[in-house]
């Protein structure tokens, strides 16, 4: 759930890609909804998703413009203006209204009324182009790498669920990859190649619009320490895509792991140890601070204790619910500034 309260002016969330224009004070609040139960209404009506589909409510004022994000490629079919519409999904149905304009990854509506809101593209045929999002996660383990890479068309809400699914894999981490150059067609498939891996699965990849988290490609590479090439290769073998993750990106950030022992795992399993044993925690909390893993104000309320056990408390209170990335810079700078500690639960743990 988004919630935001803005003075006149324009503004953007840039999680969910939604804009908007007010005059006056406004509080807005939106979240992602599910496409699954409007999928074959959509399919009688013979239209197609276009964007995410956004629960907007206005808690004070009214908004003077919106602008709506979508993934449709205008630039290889600009007739696909004219097959756009916004789909209302209301308490007893739905209802379509027109758009007022169309922009590069935005279609704005003018004084909106909010319910459900998405654009919708009506499907006189599939040959529409998307804008798209590829997305890497590693886990990386003593003598295996294991990658995942999801795509799918560029749609905030996808990403979220992608995050969301992954923060349950053990060990899994995010890496910066780059974004395909040009736009894909709509409902053909992708093939991945990494030359050291041995297994990719599935085989084949089908670009659609999904109502749940988006497919995505495992590989099992047996091989530490090396660069992972991969190629993405269309429906016709053409490379459409490629990537190199270097061995020191990936190994970079292995304090994820200690041992062998995901971040997570070891932070719970000797956190009475860690709370009694850590002789001063605030050069772990500034480092954490100075990276944005723990907010300000989580820093105040680790600085106000009055102990060092309390101090540490409240540091793993403010670490532990946060996912893979937090835990991981957590353990790095607990294996900075408190080395023999670390060493001592690791030995421990072996």
């Amino acid at each position: 759930m988004f919630r935001h309260r803005t003075p006149k002016g324009s503004y953007e969330c840039t999680v969910s890609g939604l804009r908007w224009l007010c005059e006056r004070d406004v509080i807005l609040k939106y979240h992602f909804r599910n496409w699954e139960p409007y999928s074959q209404l959509l399919k009688d009506m013979q239209y197609t998703q276009g964007g995410p589909l956004l629960d907007i409510t206005m808690e004070l004022g009214e908004l003077e413009e919106v602008h709506l994000p979508h993934f449709v490629c205008l630039g290889t079919n600009p007739s696909l203006r004219n097959e756009m519409k916004i789909l209302h999904v209301e308490e007893h149905g739905v209802s379509l209204e027109e758009v007022h304009e169309v922009t590069r990854f935005h279609v704005k509506i003018l004084h909106p009324k909010f319910s459900a809101i998405s654009l919708i593209l009506r499907l006189l045929s599939w040959n529409v182009d998307v804008h798209c999002e590829l997305m890497l996660y590693l886990t990386v383990m003593k003598e295996t790498l294991i990658p995942r890479l999801y795509l799918f068309p560029s749609n905030p809400g996808q990403i979220q669920a992608v995050e969301q699914q992954e923060s349950k894999f053990q060990g899994s981490k995010r890496f910066p990859i780059t974004r395909p150059e040009r736009s894909f067609k709509l409902n053909s498939y992708f093939r991945l190649n990494i030359p050291c891996s041995t297994a990719i699965n599935p085989p084949r990849i089908h670009l659609i619009q999904r109502d749940t988290t988006p497919s995505f490609f495992k590989a099992i590479v047996k091989i530490t320490g090396i660069d992972i090439e991969m190629e993405l290769f269309s429906d016709d073998e053409r490379i459409v895509w490629t990537e190199i993750v270097s061995r020191d990106e990936y190994y970079q950030n292995q304090a994820l792991t200690l041992s062998g022992i995901p971040a997570e795992e070891f932070l719970k399993k000797h956190r009475s140890e860690l709370i009694q044993g850590v002789k001063n925690p605030m050069p772990i909390a500034d480092d954490l601070l100075s990276k944005s893993m723990i907010g300000d104000e989580e820093y105040s309320r680790i600085k106000a204790e009055t102990t060092e056990q309390e101090r540490m408390r409240e540091l793993l209170n403010a670490v532990l619910p946060k996912g893979p990335e937090v835990m991981g810079a957590c353990l790095k700078a607990l294996s900075e500034h408190e080395h023999h500690l670390v060493k001592y639960l690791r030995e421990s743990s072996t």
